[in-house]
């Protein structure tokens, strides 16, 4: 019989690319990593692994595993939901991902609307980037998570999670007032604002000698400006790499350069010394969990929330994915 716990480390080794990855993101050894997964090639009765030196492949027989595994542990997902609902109430930890403006703009509203409903739930926020998520459910450090993707980095689908759209919200090009872009406003326009937008190509291209300030390398929020300005002809010479919005509009309204942020991001009082130009392109936000997690009650109950908790300035998908 193959033992689930080792099928997991089997996952992530398939996932993280590397054992020191798995024993990292698992809390195990390294060395602890090794003896299991040689255990799990007995169990299985042929080579899982290829090893070379100090890196390791799965075979095909390993590839194939896999693929049994994220159905398996999809299962236990489900049977994890069906005892939960089986309970009376929600009770316990519910650790939560999620990226600073949505931290900020959505979720302390949904956690007050969570407390009120299931007042023995104990949610636990963690800011996380959307990158990082997908590993950090699989390795059940999150049980849900708020991800996004835009439309220059569109978001790979993750085997073993599910996912379901919550809001959109469009993009602004920030540059100093001084020097305002054509189309410039004062303060964001509603999602759903109608009208011809300003071409991007042209508003991005207008500034492309001056300096840019985007969100650290790494970062989704960071592909995406470097690919819209690529998208228009020309590689940003970016000066700062700062992950908070807020900040980023302060080094703007400074004269440090000009950003790519989401409405989220400009949402508040307007600053007069920030001019913003809306783009047409969109950031896209969604609930994250384990596939088969969807049913739980308590993640049913905070994506609940958290679409109840949507400003409604925000565009809300037509239809779930």
């Amino acid at each position: 019989m193959l033992d689930v716990r080792r099928l997991r480390l089997l996952r992530e080794l398939a996932r993280r690319g590397t054992i020191a990855a798995v024993a990292e993101a698992l809390a195990f050894s390294p060395s602890a990593v090794s003896q299991q997964l040689s255990v799990l090639e007995r169990e299985a009765g042929l080579p899982l692994l290829e090893r070379t030196g100090r890196r390791v492949r799965l075979t095909p027989a390993g590839q194939n595993l896999v693929r049994h595994a994220d159905a398996v542990l999809e299962r236990l997902e489900e049977a994890a939901a069906d005892l939960a609902e089986a309970r009376s109430g929600l009770a316990g930890a519910l650790r939560i991902g999620a990226f600073p403006t949505a931290t900020r703009a959505i979720v302390p509203a949904a956690l007050a609307a969570l407390a009120r409903r299931h007042p023995g739930l104990e949610p636990m926020v963690s800011e996380t980037d959307p990158a990082a998520v997908a590993h950090a459910l699989r390795a059940g450090d999150l049980d849900v998570a708020l991800v996004h993707e835009y439309d220059f980095v569109p978001a790979p689908r993750e085997p073993g999670l599910a996912t379901q759209p919550l809001y959109r919200e469009p993009m602004y090009l920030a540059a100093p007032a001084q020097a305002p872009s054509a189309g410039a406003v004062r303060a964001p326009a509603p999602a759903s604002a109608s009208g011809p937008a300003p071409d991007q190509g042209a508003v991005l291209r207008a500034h492309a000698d001056d300096p840019w300030i985007t969100a650290t390398h790494g970062t989704l929020c960071h592909a995406m400006a470097v690919r819209a300005c690529q998208a228009a002809g020309f590689s940003p010479r970016i000066r700062h790499r700062v992950d908070e919005f807020p900040a980023v509009l302060a080094l703007v309204a400074a004269g440090q350069g000009v950003a790519v942020v989401p409405q989220l991001g400009v949402m508040g009082p307007a600053d007069p010394a920030v001019s913003l130009t809306r783009l047409p392109m969109e950031r896209r936000t969604k609930v994250a969990f384990r596939s088969g997690a969807a049913a739980h009650p308590a993640v049913a109950a905070f994506a609940a929330a958290l679409r109840a908790a949507v400003p409604p300035e925000l565009a809300t998908p037509d239809s779930p994915e």
